[in-house]
């Protein structure tokens, strides 16, 4: 197994492996680069939906979210398509399912039939919090966000209760004992900060969010069919650029793995 890092901040290319016929020792060493890079490329992999599923077996069990529809016999294995840009949900920087009381751990992209375009980029939240004042990450110290569901809602069309959890905004992950900070979009995902009104958490959560994507900490990926990407969800953010139309075909599958709840 080679691993070839993709920029000095996020992600590293795996090569020289099939995840199709990966073993314990295998499974160590992939483990060991995700944790270090927090995203890794597998190009080439051209997994079945049953080799995807046995891979991502490997990582735990599998997450599912409310108002997403899953493929047929395969109640794991979200199906992503092309939607139209006025109906997605995802070109924004966002952790997945921050709504849920125990967001996944990490997510996997499995790319059938790409486009032209349809990139999608990360950013590395460990550096976002790293790279705050020590006056800020004071502040910072034990205060919840609001995460909610409200885009999903709306786009599923549901009029019934959002539902939403209350997280750190900066969260230690379980793994590395690395702190990384946690927030997203302000306003529809992330309306407010615990005990504060709305003047007072929208100018900290939107200098937070600007601040997590600097160009210093991004890994952009043009995606090729057969490609396997996944990320840690625990310490990335990511974006999926709707940039191909309303009428090509972009197929890709998505297993996502349970996650703990945030701390």
């Amino acid at each position: 197994m080679k691993v070839q890092p993709l920029t000095g901040a996020i992600g590293a290319e795996v090569t020289e492996i099939t995840l199709s016929e990966l073993d314990a020792s295998g499974f160590a060493d992939v483990k060991e680069a995700f944790l270090t890079h927090c995203m890794l490329v597998f190009p080439g992999q051209f997994l079945s939906v049953e080799a995807h599923m046995a891979f991502a077996a490997w990582w735990g069990e599998a997450s599912t979210s409310p108002y997403l529809k899953y493929l047929d016999g395969y109640p794991c294995v979200l199906p992503l398509s092309n939607r139209g840009k006025a109906h997605s949900v995802t070109e924004n920087w966002h952790y997945d399912s921050t709504f849920l009381p125990a967001p996944p751990a990490a997510t996997i992209l499995s790319a059938r039939n790409v486009p032209v375009g349809g990139d999608t980029m990360w950013c590395n939240q460990y550096r976002a919090y790293e790279t705050l004042s020590a006056g800020m990450k004071r502040l910072l110290e034990g205060v919840r966000a609001e995460f909610t569901g409200t885009r999903l809602a709306k786009l599923a069309g549901d009029e019934g209760a959002v539902p939403s959890s209350l997280h750190p905004v900066v969260r230690t992950h379980p793994e590395t004992g690395r702190k990384a900070l946690f927030i997203g979009r302000p306003g529809d995902t992330v309306p407010r900060l615990e005990s504060m009104t709305d003047e007072e958490s929208l100018p900290i959560l939107r200098f937070l969010y600007a601040h997590s994507t600097s160009p210093d900490r991004i890994y952009r990926h043009r995606w090729h069919n057969g490609d396997v990407v996944m990320w840690d969800n625990r310490c990335t953010m990511h974006y999926a650029v709707h940039d191909y139309g309303e009428r090509a075909v972009r197929e890709l599958h998505r297993i996502s793995i349970k996650g703990t709840v945030p701390c």
